[in-house]
């Protein structure tokens, strides 16, 4: 792996990453360029998977509490995402973690995958079980197929939720009037995930999500999200917690979609506390 370079275009983040021991590597896979960053160690790895709105710059906040805990971190930037290229063909993340799991040589890992991460999360699961260690699922309506479900997602988000600024549908009220500059922040890194350009098409799943196929989910999991989140309020973590038989769930008080940002320290309390079970 190559030393994470700063270029003048780079954000700040970056900087924060070096400073916390990380290391950044790219993966060639199907004709495109996965970047990566690892901080290396002999903790088990812990890889973390980022919402549609994010890239690996976003875990910011996950990278000190993870590494002090003894965990070896990792995050990539799926293809199309940050500094990720798209290549030819598609593919799957699912298929691309594996084989970043491979080229690192880590036989099984702990995933979290948020928001639209937790699409590839729950994807990994029911195709590469014997992988995982644990899995969290955070602030993430999963990818779930059923009709029912869908029709649920209609009623929460009306017609042109879409169009509305996507601070005021990823961040809660609470800390969008408490926290101007971390919005501001949030923002930044919002804009920088965008290749120029229309974004690509979201990498196709694996699987086709239903509820009754998280039944067949047996690795420990976590749940997490936030009261105030407009993608998948605490009745949506409920729904999943029902049929994933080994989980356990955390609601955020005052956050909205994007909790990893809005509440860290809770946030990383939550994940730490579970690694340490499993």
């Amino acid at each position: 792996m190559l030393a994470l370079a700063i270029g003048c275009s780079c954000l700040s983040a970056q900087t924060s990453a070096v400073a916390s021991g990380l290391r950044e590597g790219r993966l060639e896979i199907g004709g495109a360029s996965i970047i990566y960053q690892d901080s290396g160690g002999s903790g088990a790895a812990v890889v973390f998977l980022h919402a549609a709105t994010g890239t690996v710059l976003g875990w910011e906040k996950q990278v000190p509490a993870i590494i002090d805990a003894g965990y070896r971190f990792i995050a990539f930037d799926r293809r199309g995402w940050g500094r990720s290229t798209a290549g030819k063909e598609p593919g799957t993340a699912a298929d691309d973690l594996l084989a970043l799991l491979d080229h690192l040589k880590i036989d099984r890992c702990h995933l979290l995958g948020t928001a639209a991460g937790g699409f590839v999360a729950f994807d990994f699961a029911l195709s590469y079980p014997q992988r995982l260690r644990s899995l969290m699922i955070t602030n993430s309506i999963g990818g779930v197929e059923d009709p029912a479900f869908l029709e649920l997602g209609r009623r929460i988000r009306p017609p042109g939720f879409d169009a509305m600024p996507v601070d005021f549908r990823e961040l809660g009220p609470t800390y969008r009037a408490a926290d101007p500059e971390g919005t501001a922040r949030w923002l930044q890194l919002e804009k920088a995930s965008r290749h120029d350009g229309p974004r690509p098409a979201a990498q196709p799943l694996r699987n086709h999500f239903t509820l009754k196929l998280l039944e067949t989910i047996t690795t420990p999991t976590l749940l997490l999200t936030g009261d105030a989140d407009l993608y998948a309020p605490p009745p949506i973590q409920q729904m999943f917690a029902a049929y994933l038989p080994k989980s356990e769930s955390t609601v955020l008080s005052g956050a909205g979609h994007s909790g990893y940002w809005e509440r860290p320290e809770e946030f990383n309390r939550a994940i730490v506390t579970f690694l340490g079970r499993h």
